[in-house]
């Protein structure tokens, strides 16, 4: 994993739970997860390109 080893994990992680505390480190695991679970939706599923530009397109024309 990245050449890092079991006791390079644990200091990481000792030092990231000093600095940001106990509470705030599920919050930062959530919104990550998130932020790469969305990341990865938007890999998969590209929006088509026809698409947005027949909905720009339309939404052009309904404000005219």
């Amino acid at each position: 994993m990245f050449g890092l080893g079991w006791p390079e994990i644990a200091i990481i992680l000792v030092v990231a739970l000093l600095i940001f505390g106990p509470k705030k480190i599920p919050e930062i695991g959530k919104s990550l997860g998130q932020s790469l679970r969305g990341f990865k939706d938007e890999l998969s599923n590209p929006p088509d390109e026809s698409e947005s530009i027949s909905e720009e397109t339309e939404q052009n024309s309904h404000k005219s």
